[in-house]
This record gives structure tokens, sequence and C-alpha cells, in this order.
């Protein structure tokens, strides 16, 4: 297949001028890095999740999300966290930043979430932690994961990158029970500061520690140190921290992208149901939709190919950059990674349900700035490749 059409990519952000006007205000305040607009951002976001217990903490990134939130629940040498395989490195990668060791368990064969029965067989004395992961902004069942990390004494740390404004047992997630919910704000998510993310945790001490490592392990936030109000030269180190904190251009961006969350959130759905209606009756297995009475976030729309289908995924992938349409898979799970399945001797057969999907899985463009004209086009190629 060949196209005369512009390429269509696999994913855009939808930055509009109230963003613009917002970067270019605080391009002109004289304070760019973390300062009065982060703080809005967090006051705004804790708003958002609409419980005025949680705490909000703005990073540059989900994955500076994970680690500190790992670090201040004590997770050590010695200590495993169960993920999932179906996910991207930086689920894992943060749990030997602390020299604990990861337990990775296979997915449910519809969601594509963790395998939750497999969480609690891969449970050891070591287990410290889960780290459940919300593929694609479909909510793992969180009710009956809590139960079972109650049960044996866990923290749950959520991955939540996919998972705004998603919600499990009529709640959104980052309100729920677990220790703390990392949402990630990078270019391609559900909504961007450019790079950048959110942890949110009931616990306030979690919280403090966070605050503290997330900026070297000062004492005070800079905005603290420096703005006239409260002149202040002094500050104290208190543990060897990171540099995991957001600039104020980028939470500029976000308190805007906040604003337009449930907006982004129905055209995402929208996308995904013409999608589904438009693939019922080809040889393909479709993503699942959310629970009645739930909603899913829909960050990404991965359907797989059906074992009659007249390809296999790599020449349907390429069907599609030939017609134009920019595509991706995720994920290569993490068994199949070098670093994974040398360190912890890993097989595919471990993995059954993750690995077929991976087979044959595909994401199809799916943001908010694409027209109906995009959509049709991504179907008829769909359809073109299935021929």
């Amino acid at each position: 297949m060949s196209t005369d059409q512009p390429f269509l990519p696999f994913a855009l952000p939808d930055i509009g001028d109230e963003e613009i006007a917002e970067v270019v205000d605080t391009l002109k305040s004289g304070w760019i890095t973390t300062g009065p607009k982060t703080r809005r951002f967090e006051s705004d976001f804790t708003a958002f999740l609409g419980d005025p217990s949680l705490q909000s903490m703005a990073v540059n990134s989900a994955t500076a999300g994970l680690h500190l939130a790992l670090e201040a629940l004590g997770i050590g040498p010695g200590d495993e966290v169960i993920t999932t395989t179906h996910t991207f490195t930086a689920t894992a990668e943060v749990v030997r930043y602390l020299g604990a060791d990861v337990v990775l368990v296979d997915v449910d064969p519809v969601t594509l979430n963790l395998d939750i029965t497999a969480v609690e067989a891969a449970i050891t004395p070591r287990t410290k932690a889960v780290i459940p992961v919300h593929y694609g902004g479909l909510a793992v069942d969180m009710s009956r994961l809590l139960a079972i990390a109650r049960r044996h004494g866990l923290k749950v740390v959520e991955d939540a990158a996919h998972a705004l404004p998603a919600t499990a047992g009529g709640q959104l997630i980052g309100a729920l029970g677990s220790d703390a919910t990392v949402f990630s704000f990078y270019a391609n998510k559900t909504i961007t500061t450019g790079e950048g993310g959110m942890v949110v945790t009931r616990d306030l001490a979690l919280a403090k520690r966070i605050q503290v490592m997330r900026l070297h392990g000062i004492s005070r936030d800079a905005f603290d140190r420096f703005q006239s109000k409260v002149p202040s030269w002094y500050y104290e180190v208190v543990a060897p921290g990171f540099k995991y904190n957001l600039t104020d251009i980028a939470a500029a961006l976000g308190l805007h992208q906040l604003r337009r969350a449930r907006a982004f959130q129905v055209r995402r759905g929208e996308i995904a149901a013409s999608y589904s209606a438009a693939f019922s009756n080809l040889p393909v297995v479709l993503p699942a939709a959310a629970p009645a009475g739930e909603v899913h976030a829909w960050h990404l729309y991965s359907l797989r190919l059906a074992a009659d289908a007249p390809t296999d995924r790599d020449t349907f992938i390429k069907r599609l950059f030939d017609a134009g349409i920019g595509c991706s898979v995720h994920y290569v799970p993490l068994h199949l990674q070098p670093y994974w399945r040398d360190r912890y001797r890993l097989k595919a057969e471990q993995f059954p349900h993750s690995q077929a999907a991976y087979e044959r899985l595909v994401s199809l463009p799916l943001y908010t700035r694409m027209s109906e004209g995009d959509v049709d086009r991504v179907i008829h190629a769909v359809a073109g490749a299935l021929r």
C-alpha cells in the first residue's frame, strides 16, 4: 500500500492557547523553576481527585515518582517487589535503583493488567510491595488487589502512568487505598507537561520524605528559600536526595491540561468506540472496555490480531506504515528484555498470556487532535492491512 496523504503520527500533544499563554506568563515572571505554579498545579491536582486528605507532589517524571515512593516506603536490598512483565521498563527499574529484586508476573489474557491470582502466588517472606500498572488506561481490580496486600502486609504503589482519569470501584485512580499513586505527564499521555509526573498519597510521613528527597534531601524547597516574603539563605541537607523537581514552565502546561482532562477522556473514548465498532467483524481481538459504571482513560488502543488473521503482526505494522499510519507495540515484555531475562533467568513460557499478546499486539493512533477524517483513515488502513 502507498499513500499521498501526510503521515499520521502515533501520538501528538493537544496544546492550546491557554497553555501557551501560561508558559509565556511564567517566562516573563522571572520564576521558571519549581515555584508558585508548581504549587498551584499540585493543589489543583488534589482538588481534581476530590479528596482533600491527599497530598499531591509534582516531579519531573513518573519514573522519578515511583522511585521516590518506593524509597520513602523503605524498600531496599533483600526485598522483593511484584509487578507485571507487560509494562515499560521504568516500572521495574526503580526497584533495582534501591537494590531490591523484581518479581514479574503474567497478565490477565483479556485486560492485559497483571494477573492478581499470580500476584498472590508470587508472594514470599521477602515480598514488601506490589506495583500494579493500569494498562492502557483500564484500571486493575484494585479492591481485590488491595485486599490481598492488606492480608499479607504489603505496600501498594500504583503505576498510573496511563490512568488519568480512570476509575475503579467508582473512585478516581489516585483516590483509592494504595500507599501511593504515580501519574505520568509525558508528551503522549492523557495530559502532558512535556516531561513530568505526580505522586499522590494520604500518608503525611511518606509525603514529607518524598518532598525532601525530590530535591537533594534539602529540608526546604527553593521556593521557600528564595521568595522575597521569606528571605532566608539557610537550609539543611537531611538525606542524600535526588534532582526530581518539576519546573514552573512544565507546571504552567499542567494547570490547563488538567482542566481539559475530562474533555480529553471523552474524546479519547469516542475514538476508541469508533475503532471498536469498525473492527468488530475483523479478525482481531478488541481491547477490553471498562466495566459498567467505570471510566477507561483510553491512553492506548491496543488491538491484537486474531489467530485466523491473514497476516502476522510485523507485516501488519509495515502495511500500516506504508499507508501513512503511525503505530506502536505496548510492550516488548520485560521477560524478553536482555537485562530482566538474564538477571532472573526468565523464559517466555513462564508468561504465556503476555507472550501471546505481544506477538499479536498493535497500538493504533489515539489522541484528541485526531479529526474524524484521521480516524476514518486509520479504520480503512487497518481493514486494508488485513485483506
